[in-house]
């Protein structure tokens, strides 16, 4: 694995493999770091970059998810949440294990769902039926709402594996930042 840097984090080893992305890893599962020595390239053409993609427009979006929430019987900021942790609204978003677009599908996923991805009303059509399922996959436990937002980032195997949330650190910090997130906008939106 290439990594720009590593650093001990309590009993872990974090290893940045980007200026924005880390892997955290128990330490003892660390075994060294190699440094990997560059042969000279020739230089690449410089072609202009792209602008920065922006977010979408969050209104067609607050629309869709207002009508998706009604439909699968879910709170529009449990939508929002998620969307926030996986992607922060950024339609393009791909993670570093392939997940796609604003609810961060993985391809095998998507087809499953029958949904395209990379399009922002079917990737999070996609995402939502699949966070109905894995609600409807944990209903009854009193722990339903985490098991199914663990399901989500981990996958539902880890689940019952683990028959409740699973001890992955990204896992654990992927749940409360999605519930904290919730229960602050659906606090926020009660008020009104």
């Amino acid at each position: 694995m290439r990594i720009e840097r590593h650093e001990p984090f309590g009993e872990r080893v974090r290893l940045h493999t980007s200026a924005t992305g880390f892997v955290d890893l128990p330490a003892d599962q660390v075994t060294g770091f190699e440094p990997i020595l560059e042969t000279a390239t020739p230089p690449t053409p410089v072609i202009a970059a792209a602008p920065a993609p922006k977010p979408i427009d969050e209104r067609p979006l607050e629309e869709l998810i207002e009508e998706l929430a009604a439909t699968y019987d879910l709170h529009p900021a449990l939508i929002h949440s998620i969307i926030a942790a996986e992607s922060n609204y950024q339609a393009d978003a791909v993670s570093h294990k392939g997940a796609i677009g604003l609810m961060q599908l993985m391809p095998d996923t998507a087809r499953e769902l029958a949904v395209d991805p990379h399009r922002p009303d079917e990737n999070v059509m996609g995402g939502v039926r699949y966070l109905r399922a894995m609600l409807d996959r944990y209903r009854g436990k009193p722990d339903q709402l985490l098991r199914a937002l663990a399901a989500y980032n981990a996958g539902p195997g880890a689940v019952d594996r683990y028959d409740g949330l699973p001890p992955y650190a990204e896992t654990q910090d992927y749940v409360a930042k999605v519930v904290r997130r919730f229960l602050r906008m659906a606090d926020a939106g009660s008020s009104d």
